[in-house]
């Protein structure tokens, strides 16, 4: 069993009741092909990542004082463990949602999993992602290339799980790297669990320092408008005191000296150090010189072809936000090795290290061995180029692939890249000058079609610049392009809209809906982060179906002032939609966390446990089992008491007087007749 947490739990429950009750395993999604992206990303945290977060010592003192810890709907409601169990199953079902459908709204999800897991808390950390996507959807139009950064790094982590997970080459050098250097010996699950950590850590956050280069391309692209050459004659941003962000205090350099045994001054420093002992011997170049490049990005993007590198912000950011929620004690060399990945992903690596387009100074490809955070980083940064939200204004007309076929068997990469059915004109059109220019003995350029063209051309661009960065011997590649029809039902796209997705604040809401009016929006997050994670997922997830349920009834919400009706509460024929729908996402979110139909919980003459054995047992008596419609379940709410029936649509209508204190939002009606 890979949730060992629940086979225990259950073990101990049929001999206390005689019943075989639960918790149950949770099923893992199977799918025809075994090696795509989904199952494999999936099946690598339902079965290599066994015992992810355990603590031995806290299950010591449950024994020890004959109750638990572990928090569920309440604190000490089932063993610390389960918790754990429970905590990974929330990752495992919300990266399976985003992988179904790329949405910003899944992704955010993902990244609230992986904080609550690794970081212990949203709350502290959420303002360095949101930022991002706050970034990006409001100022990037103005660039003219740029396309999405936050789902794109979740693709990425998603793409890097996979590999993990399908190919033994990989595998074994992150073992090798990591025992190497550690002098330890580490089981399968507890090298997955490492990996799953500091592989989420560096993909997850590997653009959050795109705020920085998004005003920098704002003012390029001014210039270039008027089709001026980039950075010539016209001015450009850089960044000055940088030591604000850089500079390192008394403890921290007292730290990493205990870690090398140097001291530094400066987060450039003690980069630029980690990297020239990773890389510096088989590259050629010394500390010093790369620690002059990284000082120097920011300050002078004129050396750099007039770009700034958002790795090098993105490290920088990162690094301060592991000391302010981990605390310096905390931060390891696991932890520098992500920082390091992230710093070299983008241009540094390319341009300045591997100087991969110099047939002069061009040095050899990546090398697993040498840094595999970094190599697995670049690899899949590149793959993770399809269903991406396009921002800027050449990009928006650009063709760009929409979804992808991944095969990761036989310890290889195969993708089949689809691009629009309906711009097959502009493919049809594209192949025949390519065809008149190999008729023509290749006199001239290539005919170009952006991303297309890289991966249906002769010269195969697009794994040929992946080659050229990381040596691809242990994972051999093969790319094609091909046709569908766009299918963006998935997305989920409602006239609901707001400066940012507010589902945070709208599950703070939701849960403080019973509280006294005055009361203030840093109490009600306290409360809400107490729940466990998996009762902050289900009530962000019923805020995240909000605005379909208010689609359902002709009505949306925003922050901007607009000319239609305000809605001020819901009524008993707008609840008459919205509440059957209610439902049946709980019925659906507790299917696929494991919940079973049950009322033993209910039955045994413990009342005052009634809710505990209820968690411990992970069965309610309003779950439903097996293979159900939307119709089944429909026939299911008209079958329950009122009292249950109004608590799929009451919440919603109690929340509205909490969102005042949040962002502004107001709810309109468009059309409906009551």
């Amino acid at each position: 069993m890979a949730y060992t947490a629940f086979a225990k739990m259950r073990k101990k429950n049929f001999e206390d009741y005689g019943v075989d009750i639960g918790p149950m395993e949770p099923k893992l999604f199977k799918s025809k092909n075994k090696n795509s992206l989904k199952s494999a990303a999936l099946r690598f945290i339902h079965n290599s990542c066994e015992g992810l977060k355990f603590d031995p010592v806290k299950e010591a003192k449950e024994e020890r004082d004959h109750g638990y810890i572990g928090t569920s709907l309440k604190p000490n409601q089932i063993p610390y463990n389960m918790q754990m169990d429970v905590n990974r199953l929330c990752l495992e079902k919300c990266l399976g949602d985003f992988i179904d459908s790329g949405s910003a709204e899944d992704a955010y999800l993902v990244y609230y999993c992986y904080l609550e897991i690794f970081f212990g808390h949203y709350g502290k950390s959420k303002k360095m992602i949101e930022l991002l996507s706050e970034y990006e959807s409001n100022g990037s139009s103005l660039l003219m290339k740029h396309r999405d950064h936050y789902s794109h790094s979740v693709y990425v982590f998603a793409l890097g799980l996979a590999v993990y997970e399908t190919n033994e080459y990989y595998r074994a050098s992150f073992r090798k790297y990591y025992e190497g250097r550690d002098g330890k010996e580490y089981s399968s699950s507890e090298l997955a669990n490492i990996f799953l950590e500091y592989w989420g850590m560096t993909s997850l956050f590997h653009d959050i320092g795109y705020p920085f280069e998004i005003p920098f391309e704002q003012v390029m692209s001014y210039f270039e408008v008027n089709k001026q050459e980039r950075g010539r004659n016209t001015p450009y941003i850089a960044y000055y005191a940088m030591d604000t962000l850089t500079g390192l205090k008394k403890a921290e350099t007292k730290h990493f000296k205990d870690l090398y045994n140097k001291e530094f001054h400066s987060v450039n420093e003690l980069l630029a150090h980690d990297i020239y002992d990773k890389l510096g011997a088989s590259y050629g170049f010394t500390e010093k010189y790369i620690c002059k490049v990284i000082e120097s990005k920011p300050l002078n993007p004129d050396k750099y072809g007039y770009f700034m590198d958002h790795a090098v912000f993105s490290a920088i950011r990162l690094y301060g936000e592991l000391i302010s929620s981990l605390g310096v004690k905390k931060i390891t060399k696991m932890h520098v090795d992500a920082l390091t990945a992230i710093i070299l992903h983008n241009s540094m690596y390319k341009f300045k290290i591997a100087f991969y387009k110099d047939p002069v100074k061009k040095k050899e490809p990546l090398n697993v061995d040498l840094h595999p955070l970094a190599y697995l980083l670049m690899l899949c940064d590149e793959l993770q180029c399809w269903d991406r939200t396009a921002y800027g204004r050449n990009s928006r007309t650009e063709l760009h692939p929409m979804n992808v076929d991944f095969d990761f068997s036989d310890n290889s990469i195969s993708a089949v890249y689809y691009y629009d059915e309906a711009e097959k004109d502009k493919i049809d059109n594209f192949e025949e000058k390519y065809k008149a220019w190999e008729q023509s003995g290749e006199k001239g350029k290539a005919p170009r079609l952006k991303a297309y063209s890289d991966m249906a051309e002769k010269e195969q661009r697009f794994t040929a610049d992946i080659e050229h960065i990381i040596n691809t011997d242990i994972i051999p590649l093969s790319v094609r392009p091909s046709m569908r029809p766009v299918d963006r039902k998935s997305k989920q796209i409602f006239l609901s809209n707001s400066n940012f997705m507010h589902l945070y604040d709208f599950a703070v809401a939701l849960h403080g809906r019973y509280k006294e009016s005055d009361i203030s929006v840093t109490v009600l997050e306290e409360q809400f982060e107490e729940l466990s994670l998996e009762y902050q997922l289900s009530t962000i997830n019923r805020a995240k179906n909000f605005s379909r349920y208010l689609d359902a009834i002709h009505c949306f919400y925003t922050d901007r002032p607009v000319d239609y009706e305000m809605v001020e509460g819901f009524t008993k024929k707008q609840a008459a939609v919205i509440a059957p729908l209610e439902h049946e996402r709980w019925v659906r979110e507790h299917m696929a966390m494991g919940w079973t139909k049950g009322t033993l919980y209910e039955d045994l003459n413990m009342p005052d446990k009634k809710r505990d054995l209820r968690e411990q047992m992970r069965c309610h008596k309003l779950a439903m089992e097996g293979k159900v419609t939307s119709q089944d379940i429909y026939e299911h709410y008209l079958s329950l008491s009122v009292e249950d029936q109004d608590k799929d649509w009451k919440p919603f209508n109690t929340m509205l007087r909490l969102l005042k204190k949040f962002d502004g939002l107001r709810i309109y009606i468009y059309k409906f007749n009551s």
